[in-house]
């Protein structure tokens, strides 16, 4: 498609080489086991991932430079001023969209949550942008973009030095660990900050497979996302055995049997996502930590996924260890690993000797983004207010984002019953995952699809062109597209709602797939 016309000196985007060129062995011989007993879950639980590959439509971009234009401070509990749109720009900035589930959630106050979101505003070739990209990153509130922008321009420095901004610095940066404390209920110095999940599951991986010798074992499953899987499995060379639990490829749901019959006397730990960034299935993690428990192994879990849709609580979970991104639930590019206290201590790093012996920072390699840190803090200042809004009895932080979640759950739901419904009536067309609303407990709103005739990337440009931004491939969710035998013919379309999308936006992308199918 021709670049969107835009003012001189636009960027143009190209799509990086598509991740399903990356082939990598496949160890898993065995097909997965018959369908056993479905597992519940825990309700709305408390029961996620890693990185999304880069990869953007194969259809040119342009996004014409945009000056930022910060809106006015508005006034205690008031929303902010409307963003107001560059000149020329491709990308235009519109008015939000107006919401009419308001009436049917009243303690999600929508028009205001949109109104955080400057993003939310923009057109393309004329339409309205709706982000349904969220499994891959979601967008940021002002706060955050203002508390990075703010950093740099006021307290840039380096950490440990003996003046203002570098003092303001290390404050940043502890407060910004104990709002990430909160957000998953544990201690400030079990926070580990770096720059991706992946990256701190492979320092994780490396330090315990130090300890590890030949004939430990490590449990996985198909199901995870693969940041959540390789780092583990790369500690075959060392004589680890690798054992993989296989997923329901009717519902696409973890095998519990399964997971059962892979644990043995030498598990050492068990790996398993929160829920699947794929195909949107919420795994009970619980069951998994229990059962790791028995055998005295180490339980991982991976809530990058689930970390927008439902509340963590890592105390109450008794994990081993748990890792999310902030990206994922509307904060900046970084990752972020709980881990007990006992097992920061005992387990050793791979660090140069400068680095403290402390922890947590004893695990947070090289010089860390500080920007972005700032942003990590008015992340959860964001939830924090969002659930403050709905509940405005709660006395702390932790419990205005438990609010947050309990107001943000019914609208995900409510638009995910709607989509579904609308998806299942479109001929041709198959949803891969729990499609039976009486299951919708067990699964969060991220729902992949394919169309008889159409690929992937089809689908997502042709509806990318329409302003819908969807998601095409196999979201390094490897297993799970050779399993379902879709990774050679491009993966899956995926659509994933979070609590800024709205009704009318779930309409308008049902009609425009309808109008693609159709065409």
């Amino acid at each position: 498609m021709p670049p969107i016309p835009g003012k001189p000196g636009s960027l143009t985007l190209l799509n990086a080489p598509p991740e399903g060129a990356r082939k990598g062995r496949n160890r898993v011989a065995r097909a997965p086991p018959p369908r056993g007993k479905p597992v519940a879950g825990t309700g709305f639980h408390d029961f996620t991932s890693g990185l999304e590959p880069t990869h953007v439509s194969r259809a040119e971009l342009t996004i014409s430079r945009m000056r930022s234009v910060r809106p006015a401070k508005a006034a205690a509990g008031g929303a902010p001023a409307p963003h107001v749109p560059p000149a020329g720009a491709a990308f235009t900035m519109a008015a939000p969209m107006p919401t009419a589930e308001q009436a049917s959630s009243t303690s999600l106050d929508l028009s205001w949550v949109r109104s955080q979101f400057p993003s939310l505003a923009q057109t393309v070739n004329g339409h309205p942008a709706v982000f349904l990209d969220g499994p891959g990153g979601t967008q940021v509130p002002q706060r955050v973009i203002d508390a990075i922008s703010d950093y740099l321009a006021i307290n840039n420095a380096n950490t440990g030095g003996a003046y203002q901004t570098s003092r303001n610095t290390d404050r940043m940066i502890a407060e910004a660990r104990a709002a990430m404390a909160d957000f998953l209920n544990c201690d400030a110095d079990e926070i580990v900050i770096g720059p991706n999940m992946t990256t701190l599951t492979y320092a994780m991986s490396r330090a315990i497979g130090r300890e590890l010798v030949p004939g430990d074992e490590i449990v996985l499953t198909l199901l995870d996302h693969d940041a959540n899987f390789s780092p583990w499995n790369a500690l075959e060379e060392k004589g680890v055995i690798i054992r993989t639990v296989a997923f329901n490829p009717v519902d696409c749901t973890l095998d519990m049997q399964d997971l059962v019959r892979q644990i043995t006397s030498r598990t050492r730990l068990i790996a398993v996502g929160y829920a699947s960034n794929a195909v949107g299935t919420i795994n009970n993690v619980a069951e998994g930590v229990r059962l790791a428990k028995q055998v005295g192994a180490l339980s991982y879990i991976d809530a990058v996924h689930y970390a927008p849709h439902g509340p963590i609580d890592v105390r109450a979970l008794d994990c081993d260890f748990l890792v999310c991104s902030t990206y994922k639930f509307f904060g900046p590019h970084m990752g972020l690993l709980y881990g007990k206290r006992e097992h920061l201590k005992r387990f050793r790093p791979y660090k140069v000797r400068p680095l403290t012996d402390s922890i947590p920072n004893c695990w947070e390699w090289g010089t860390l983004n500080h920007e972005c840190i700032a942003g990590i803090k008015a992340c959860v200042d964001y939830w924090e207010e969002l659930g403050r809004r709905a509940k405005p009895s709660v006395s702390s932080r932790r419990a205005a984002v438990l609010a947050a979640h309990e107001a943000i759950h019914p609208h995900e739901r409510t638009m995910m019953e709607k989509m579904i419904a609308g998806l299942l009536a479109i001929p041709g067309l198959k949803v891969y995952g729990i499609s039976d609303p009486r299951r919708f407990d067990n699964r969060c709103a991220t729902i992949v699809v394919r169309v008889e005739g159409f690929t992937p990337l089809e689908l997502a440009t042709k509806l990318g062109d329409r302003g819908f931004f969807t998601w095409d491939g196999n979201y390094y969710a490897l297993n799970v597209t050779e399993q379902l035998d879709v990774e050679r013919t491009g993966g899956f379309l995926r659509i994933g709602l979070v609590h800024y999308n709205t009704m009318e936006e779930v309409e308008r992308m049902l009609a425009a797939l309808r109008e693609v199918v159709r065409a």
